[in-house]
């Protein structure tokens, strides 16, 4: 056996702006591993809300390879190195090349929904974006939101795709004390789940009142052991492989969140298809999923999944 680790740098054909900034490329960390004729790859997004960069994945990576090559498992891995981006990646190569000796033939969904991410902009270039977004076949928007204009925003959406729904994420963006109303707004406009509204650090205030409609845990939700802090705060989490350090907890989160009560939805970080190849053995597990950040670069990895009218499509 043997692996190697490397960074890769992808343009985005626009801009990808939420709360706390915006990115114009998507940097990722490709892991391979190689052995009895066959490769396994697996792909992770370092994420600077976690402490997360490329340097920093590549360093807590780079010890591991030598003990790859000495047969170390998915299994002994989960212990070796902490949830996070880089061992995502390394867990995801792992299962891939285990997938590819065994020979076994892709038996999953030949394809996915998945939602279409409108970035933050002003009301009427949000409000354009969906009427795109809907005359292509879309038929879920995930509304990108910081603490401005939340209403106008979501109101102007609303009215350019009546018939579509809508999720809104405002990435740890709004204060407690518009919560409760906002949420009650939402509801009013027939929004289907809220996405991460207060601080992940700070989001006891979930608790102190009945909501109108589901609330989902992202940054607040990593892995099996957030769950028992999660109960009677949110009703749904988000599964990303980056946050669950690869799909072998992000399969074991999926059983526990469901066997807890708990809703799913999938997501990923900005990514090329390998990261979202390597996520879908959760598809079919999950109410919600946002599988689209390969459609943000100008060009994707090849073979690149195709995207249309709001699936993706393995083949």
């Amino acid at each position: 056996m043997q692996a190697r680790c490397y960074a890769e740098s992808w343009p985005l054909r626009t801009a990808f702006v939420i709360s706390r900034g915006a990115r114009t490329e998507a940097q990722v960390v490709v892991v391979e591993v190689t052995g009895d004729g066959v490769t396994g790859v697996g792909e992770c997004t370092p994420y600077p809300r976690y402490g997360e960069s490329v340097e920093s994945v590549l360093q807590q990576l780079q010890p591991l390879l030598c003990e790859v090559a000495q047969g170390l498992t998915r299994e002994q891995l989960q212990a070796r190195l902490f949830a996070g981006a880089a061992r995502n990646a390394l867990d995801c190569a792992l299962a891939d090349w285990e997938a590819k000796r065994s020979g076994s033939k892709f038996s999953g969904p030949a394809s996915l929904p998945t939602v279409q991410t409108l970035v933050i902009d002003s009301p009427e270039a949000m409000a354009g974006a969906a009427v795109q977004a809907v005359a292509q076949g879309v038929s879920v928007l995930k509304l990108k939101l910081d603490d401005r204009e939340v209403l106008e925003r979501v109101t102007a959406v609303r009215r350019a795709a009546p018939d579509a729904q809508l999720v809104i994420d405002a990435n740890e963006a709004w204060p407690a004390e518009t919560l409760q109303e906002r949420c009650r707004q939402l509801a009013e406009q027939g929004v289907a789940m809220l996405e991460q509204p207060l601080p992940a650090n700070d989001d006891a205030f979930l608790e102190s009142f009945a909501h109108p409609l589901p609330i989902c845990a992202d940054e607040s939700c990593h892995t099996r052991e957030d769950l028992p802090r999660l109960r009677g705060r949110y009703e749904m989490v988000n599964i990303k492989l980056d946050k669950t350090g690869g799909i072998t907890e992000a399969l074991a989160l999926a059983d526990a969140a469901k066997a807890q009560g708990f809703e799913l939805m999938l997501g990923c970080m900005l990514c090329t298809s390998r990261a979202i190849r390597a996520a879908w053995p959760l598809g079919d597990k999950v109410r919600f999923l946002d599988l689209d950040g390969p459609t943000w670069l100008a060009k994707d990895v090849e073979p690149a999944l195709r995207f249309a009218a709001g699936r993706v499509y393995w083949s």
